[in-house]
């Protein structure tokens, strides 16, 4: 979690494991992210991943 950076309130984020959410907020630290699949055909919202995701824990 990053206690340091500041929200980017354009980019709402629920994942608290990740190193870009600010601790205190439901949001993303990073400037943008980049959203991807790992889906040949993807159909649904559980079909996509944010590939900015790092583990704030350093174990994936």
């Amino acid at each position: 979690m990053n206690n340091k950076a500041s929200a980017n309130m354009a980019i709402k984020c629920t994942v608290q494991q990740c190193t870009h959410h600010c601790s205190d907020q439901n949001y993303c630290s990073l400037d943008s992210i980049t959203v991807g699949t790992h889906e040949y055909n993807p159909t649904q919202d559980q079909c996509t991943d944010c590939k900015s995701f790092m583990n704030a824990g350093g174990v994936i």
